[in-house]
């Protein structure tokens, strides 16, 4: 990991290099997953099917999961791993439970009637990434916050295995969550076949869930015919750190993202340059035992840095440039800090609110904004599955004292039809 001082130069250099990795798409991703977009519109199941073959090398044993094989799944499924799951969901469960907004009614003396509606959608789709992947943790932070929304209907898309069978963690994790339909299907055909529908694969108003390069092109390219949760770049960890951090647990936090990819990218801010040196000694040391062992050294290397800041202002100032993904604060008081970070996606507080915490069990949404846009974006919440309208009644008194100001303003901005439909009513 580079080792920089904050002195206004060298850590402005780096943040800058860091930001060209969440650049453009590239150019030959965007032509090959247009062409497919194109292919499954045009031809819907059979081109789905098509691209399985092409990219998979076979088609799955079944298209749609049969309900029965899902509940298999969890029947037999290994108890450790089901109570695990199910300890996780009622902490999901409990924390999303309380992002539920309330319709309104607003009744005023003069008779006007004010209001919005909320409700769930009515159909979402969820990637769930399959193979050596597979990522059941992702099937209950996207599935039980849409669930508690109300929305009518979850469709979950995932690659088949080579044996052209489904992840059986991920069809536990489905039954728990009351997953609808399941079909056997990955990449950009999988997307695009939820954002337009075919026979057989439903239309979805949004969609969710993470997926490589070409599912997250797919996904861009296709907001506006469809909703997404959000434009995911490579995943990333800032950790801050006094003098009082314990350099194990810095090490391995940063290492947990680290190993992720390639292009994750982990960065600690500190104000001590010793515990500093000695988180770097501490990541050479337990790397050596680590399996994604390679994976960690090149993402450090191309992406890591530890920062030494002159002051706690100046190491908050830092983070809330950065607007990490996951913002670890290993610092004394920890809590004193909760209003000062105002970038971060989840904000993880003292020595033993460790980054898997928030990814698999406490109950925060681990779908977070990446790239710095945790400037203006939000985790995925109860809220991302939920459309809102608001609805207006007036009476004719009302308006009548109203009249002259919409169409003043009307015709001011030369809309003289709005400015007509209020007269017209008083004629």
């Amino acid at each position: 990991m580079k080792k920089i001082f904050a002195n206004g130069v060298d850590e402005v250099a780096f943040l800058n290099d860091l930001k060209k990795r969440s650049g453009e798409t590239n150019k030959k991703v965007t032509e090959v997953v247009n062409a497919i977009i194109e292919d499954v519109k045009e031809n819907g199941d059979e081109a789905v099917k098509n691209y399985t073959l092409k990219f998979d090398g076979n088609l799955p044993k079944y298209y749609e999961v049969p309900r029965e094989v899902i509940n298999d799944a969890l029947t037999e499924a290994d108890e450790e791993f089901v109570t695990a799951l199910l300890n996780a969901q009622a902490n999901i469960v409990d924390f999303h439970n309380r992002q539920l907004e309330q319709s309104f009614i607003a009744p005023k003396e003069n008779g006007v009637i004010l209001g919005q509606r909320i409700r769930g959608l009515e159909r979402v789709g969820l990637y769930v990434p399959g193979g050596t992947a597979a990522y059941p943790s992702s099937v209950l932070m996207n599935a039980i916050p849409a669930k508690i929304a109300g929305v009518k209907e979850i469709i979950m898309v995932t690659p088949p295995l080579k044996d052209g069978t489904p992840n059986k963690d991920i069809l536990v994790a489905a039954a728990l969550c009351g997953v609808d339909r399941i079909f056997l299907s990955g990449g950009a055909q999988a997307i695009a076949a939820l954002a337009y529908g075919t026979e057989e694969i439903p239309k979805c108003d949004k969609i969710v869930g993470p997926g490589n390069i070409y599912v997250a092109t797919a996904k861009k390219l296709l907001y506006g015919v469809v909703d997404i949760d959000m434009i995911a770049g490579p995943s990333e960890i800032l950790v801050l750190a006094d003098e009082n951090a314990d350099p194990k647990f810095a090490a391995a936090d940063l290492m947990s993202q680290a190993e992720h990819d390639v292009l994750a990218s982990s960065i600690m801010v500190t104000t001590s340059e010793e515990l500093a040196d000695r988180t770097m000694a501490e990541i050479d040391r337990q790397k050596e035992y680590l399996s994604r062992k390679e994976i960690i050294e090149k993402s450090l290397e191309d992406y890591g840095a530890v920062i030494i800041a002159d002051s706690r202002a100046r190491a908050v100032e830092l983070a809330n440039e950065i607007a990490p993904e996951h913002l670890e604060v290993l610092m004394e008081n920890p809590m004193e800090l909760i209003g000062c970070l105002d970038n971060a996606g989840s904000v993880f507080l003292g020595h033993y609110a460790s980054e898997p915490l928030g990814d698999y069990y406490a109950g925060p949404n681990h779908v977070l904004p990446t790239s710095g846009t945790a400037r203006f974006f939000s985790p995925l919440g109860v809220a991302s599955f939920t459309k809102r309208s608001s609805y207006i009644y007036y009476t004719e008194e009302a308006l009548r004292e109203a009249k002259d100001d919409i169409v003043l303003i009307a015709e001011r901005e030369g809309l003289t039809a709005h400015a007509n439909a209020i007269k017209v009513r008083f004629e």
